[in-house]
């Protein structure tokens, strides 16, 4: 799951993700087998997790991956009503999502009611209010915690109303606590470890990273500290700090620190990953103001969001070299295809898309990632 968040938004906290198990090192620190081997060692940059990091790289930057989604499930349902309820919809990461629901309603036939939260906690928990209010068939949890709304989501929860979240935790899939019939997100693990694979395989793996993050933020910290262990797979990749910026603080702060961690590490600093594409925006003055050329180091990737300045920034290669985007159009066509199932009585698709890798290589000059096949899938699906 990548974290989606607007300086306007409120900081909302999930749980941590638990760590997942770094896979092998696949080289030998050369203190242990004899001065030789430390040479070809600091040649090879760890020789097999270079090679396992590129193969997966090389998988996540196919924007022509065939569809992997369900193939079989109920037939449409007729004459539902959806509410979406919004943490905020300057966030692109939530409108994006919001636009493939009202997309795939459209090609199901559903109807489908959008409401802002405005990105306060007063906001959103007055939209779900309304949104339980008018009785729909579903409603969207889209970017805030549930949590925030425990009242409103009990109230939905009585009354039947399926309640599908969208980056609503910190998993995709089913939750019991709080009741979802899914959550709609691709998995943090998977997000963190194509981010470092990321750095480890565009450095040969030799590189000096900055990673960015914010630890008011459980989910973020969870994040960077995924992205740290993979990164410690390769005894070559050497983190040089962690810089913890909050999200709402980032315009603010970024720049200073950009120009101080340049003072600071010279040209040490040849790789960045970021738990959110937007400390990259905050990033390219200082950058560009160090004399720093936009193609050249440090190259920096975000760990997750993929929104429209983040892919400009990608394609114009100025001081972001990738994203880990999330498909937000598909994942609204899936939440329509979730509460199709839960109407049907079904269980939940289970589905969680894959992670993609987009660069000015693969982006093909769009704004955002959109892979193919999922409408014509679920169109079939429907019987659409």
């Amino acid at each position: 799951m990548s974290y989606h968040h607007t300086r306007k938004a409120p900081l909302r906290a999930v749980a941590a993700c638990a760590v997942v198990t770094a896979f092998a090192a696949g080289c030998t620190r050369g203190s242990e087998v004899g001065t030789a081997s430390a040479v070809a060692d600091s040649k090879a940059g760890c020789p097999a997790v270079l090679a396992t990091a590129k193969t997966a790289v090389k998988a996540a930057e196919d924007a022509n991956a065939p569809w992997d989604g369900p193939t079989t499930g109920p037939k449409a349902a007729t004459g539902k009503t959806i509410v979406y309820v919004a943490q905020s919809m300057t966030n692109p990461g939530v409108a994006g999502a919001a636009g493939g629901v009202k997309e795939a309603a459209k090609a199901i036939g559903w109807t489908v009611r959008i409401i802002d939260g405005q990105g306060t906690p007063a906001g959103i928990q007055a939209a779900l209010s309304q949104a339980v209010a008018v009785k729909p068939d579903g409603i969207v949890l889209s970017g805030f915690d549930p949590k925030s709304t425990a009242q409103q989501v009990a109230q939905a929860n009585a009354a039947g109303i399926p309640l599908i979240g969208w980056h609503a935790v910190d998993a995709p899939g089913p939750s019991t606590d709080p009741k979802l019939f899914s959550n709609v997100t691709t998995k943090v693990q998977d997000v963190a470890k194509i981010s470092a694979d990321w750095i480890i395989g565009q450095s040969n793996g030799r590189a000096g990273v900055v990673v960015f993050t914010d630890a008011s933020i459980p989910f973020a910290k969870g994040k960077s500290d995924l992205i740290e262990k993979e990164l410690a797979t390769c005894s070559d990749v050497k983190v040089l700090t962690t810089s913890n910026i909050p999200i709402a603080d980032a315009s603010n702060r970024t720049p200073q620190e950009v120009s101080a961690l340049l003072s600071r590490f010279g040209a040490k600093w040849t790789s960045s990953v970021a738990i959110n594409d937007l400390y990259f925006a905050d990033a390219a003055p200082a950058l560009r103001a160090a004399g720093k050329q936009g193609n050249q180091a440090p190259f920096n990737i975000g760990a997750g969001d993929g929104d429209p300045s983040a892919f400009q920034r990608v394609n114009s290669k100025q001081f972001q070299s990738a994203t880990v985007p999330e498909p937000l159009s598909e994942q609204g066509w899936q939440m329509i295809d979730e509460f199709n199932r839960a109407f049907a009585g079904k269980p939940a698709s289970g589905y969680v898309a894959p992670v993609h890798i987009a660069t000015a290589a693969n982006s093909g000059g769009k704004s955002s990632w959109d892979p193919s096949g999922y409408r014509e899938a679920y169109r079939k699906l429907w019987g659409k």
